[in-house]
């Protein structure tokens, strides 16, 4: 009797916080969904919310977003789209790469070379912002998609996430391929990231949020619409009074669904790297 009271105990606990996590969400997609404004603000104060009438449902508020002349949000989705894909695919590479030779090769200064990288991991964006600023600005790349895409794609957290999983990797492998004659691309290529699926999709999944809602770096880099990132694009809209909170919900469900698309797609190899599992030296 104590298991299953402790397991009813447990479930209600696990739902209550599934239902803590998800009310947000829920109110979002609810509002976004409801043509009527006035309706939308009588719903605020009580748990009508965070519901829709199903003969009630409309895209209008999607239409309304999706149309507005002074906001081109297709553009603003296209630029964040084209940002965080460069990041995460040439990223994936690089930083792979870099943590491949740290973790598989040995050389004079590996050691501190690490340490620099776990260094690095602690320097907020906020300190490097107006250094950076005066780069971008010397070579010319002001209001361009290289100023947001080429000083983000060697990311020392991703770089220390792979060097941790390719560390655990046996280096048997690798002594394998060297009797047959493998270089060490060959190995890397072949034979090391065929086998680090959960790491690339916990980078994937950990770069795409964090570029996808920049805000600071793309507020100062860019000027005009043809290259700035959807957050901008949100925090423009959402700050343009009066709200008008059907549209500023459509706005978001717009903005959060390319990000749980990527979740789910990835899902798998995210939940695996989060339990610690993959090949052990």
């Amino acid at each position: 009797m104590s298991t299953r009271v402790e397991r009813l105990f447990l479930m209600i606990i696990a739902l209550a916080l599934l239902a803590f996590v998800l009310a947000p969400l829920m109110l979002m997609v609810a509002t976004s969904l409801k043509a009527d404004e006035q309706q939308i603000l009588l719903d605020f104060g009580n748990w009508r919310a965070f519901w829709v009438d199903p003969s009630q449902m409309s895209l209008e508020n999607f239409r309304q977003v999706l149309n507005d002349s002074t906001s081109p949000v297709p553009r603003y989705l296209m630029n964040s789209a084209l940002i965080v894909v460069c990041i995460v695919v040439f990223g994936v590479f690089v930083n792979s790469l870099a943590a491949y030779a740290l973790a598989r090769i040995s050389f004079p200064g590996r050691n501190w070379i690490v340490m620099a990288v776990i260094s690095l991991i602690i320097i907020p964006m906020e300190a490097l912002a107006v250094p950076m600023l005066l780069m971008m600005n010397q070579v010319g790349w002001v209001d361009t998609y290289q100023a947001q895409i080429v000083p983000f794609i060697a990311h020392p957290f991703s770089i220390f996430l792979f060097y941790q999983f390719f560390a655990k990797i046996p280096k048997d492998y690798d002594e394998a391929a060297f009797l047959d004659g493998a270089t060490h691309l060959k190995i890397y290529w072949q034979i090391i990231m065929p086998l680090s699926l959960p790491a690339i999709a916990t980078v994937a999944i950990l770069q795409s949020l964090e570029y996808w809602n920049a805000f600071l770096w793309p507020l100062m880099v860019t000027r005009g619409a043809e290259v700035r990132p959807v957050a901008l694009a949100l925090a423009q809209f959402f700050g343009t009074p009066p709200p008008i909170w059907g549209d500023v919900m459509a706005f978001s469900v717009l903005m959060s669904a390319p990000v749980l698309g990527v979740y789910l797609l990835f899902q798998r190899w995210f939940i695996q790297s989060a339990m610690g599992s993959g090949v052990k030296g």
